[in-house]
């Protein structure tokens, strides 16, 4: 599993960390499996999700918070469906980082390619605008069959995770270099050598890096820094979906134009407009969206907190 470039640590095999090894070695055997099995897999282990009642109380609040026009028992059906693409993800996680891509081409359709070829004969970086569907690993693995990116990941506790993650991610995109979110010098200097960059911006990291706009009618923190690095490092911002389809039929990975006018310039302008981006697209595919986030963690001063 190591590569030149990210040679395995040895403290990585140490003991304590065998448990962690045979762990990935069990996922490794999995993912082999047909994927209409493993689909069913991940259904019929859903009711187990239910058993980290934080998280899924933390799902239900979200999603009452940005639905409050839905009843009860709507949110209880959204809740249920969004279990479920949540543990289908365990599984398309391991076809994302195992599954040769010959194998994984056969699994989706692309459309868009063309906008980031304009970016790349335009000589100019671009950032792939991304968001936390639970179908984050499997859409950024189909992607990197048609374009060469970086990305940027939040680094895991568990050491052997992280390096695992670290290298598998790096191979979506031959070439690519997944780094640390707070790389940002890193970042900058790749876009500003036209390169592309996986970004997702949809979590809350605290209010000294965000300003407060709107997410689904409900003041969010959200990171000034999409506008802070399309502006340093010179780069479109190119947005790209991907939703999975009903009956096991696979997937749909879009590309969208470039936004047009960004950044302005206006902080709560640019903000502000990321997350209405999101919504149009979770609007489309809402219970494939990870709701069992503390999105609405940070609240503005005198607000009450919501995750209790």
């Amino acid at each position: 599993m190591s590569t030149s470039s990210n040679p395995l640590p040895r403290e990585l095999l140490a003991p304590r960390y065998w448990l962690t090894w045979i762990g990935f070695g069990l996922w490794f055997l999995i993912a082999q499996l047909p994927y209409s099995w493993q689909m069913a897999m991940a259904r019929a282990l859903t009711p187990l999700l239910n058993l980290n009642k934080k998280r899924v109380k933390m799902a239900r609040t979200n999603l009452q918070l940005c639905f409050p026009q839905k009843s009860d028992d709507e949110i209880e059906a959204l809740l249920k469906k969004n279990l479920e693409s949540t543990a289908i993800a365990l599984f398309e996680t391991g076809i994302a980082f195992f599954w040769a891509k010959s194998r994984l081409r056969k699994l989706f359709t692309i459309t868009g390619v063309e906008h980031v070829e304009q970016a790349n004969a335009d000589g100019q970086g671009a950032m792939l605008l991304s968001l936390h569907f639970t179908t984050l690993d499997i859409g950024s693995a189909m992607l990197g069959i048609y374009v060469n990116y970086d990305g940027m990941y939040t680094p895991h506790k568990n050491p052997v995770f992280d390096y695992v993650q670290k290298v598998r991610r790096e191979a979506y995109a031959p070439g690519g270099i997944a780094f640390a979110r707070d790389n940002v010098r890193a970042m900058i200097s790749q876009l500003r050598k036209g390169r592309m960059i996986w970004y997702a911006p949809d979590r809350d990291l605290g209010a000294k890096v965000s300003v407060f706009v709107p997410f689904f009618g409900v003041p969010a923190a959200t990171v000034t820094a999409t506008a802070q690095f399309a502006r340093m490092g010179r780069a479109k911002i190119i947005p790209f979906s991907q939703y999975r389809l009903d009956n096991n039929k696979g997937y749909q990975v879009v590309i969208h134009p470039p936004f047009e006018n960004y950044p302005t310039g206006d902080e709560i302008a640019d903000t502000r407009r990321i997350n209405e981006y999101f919504e149009q697209e979770i609007l489309k595919v809402p219970e494939q969206y990870l709701w069992a986030q503390p999105r609405f963690k940070t609240r503005p001063e005198g607000m009450p907190k919501v995750y209790k």
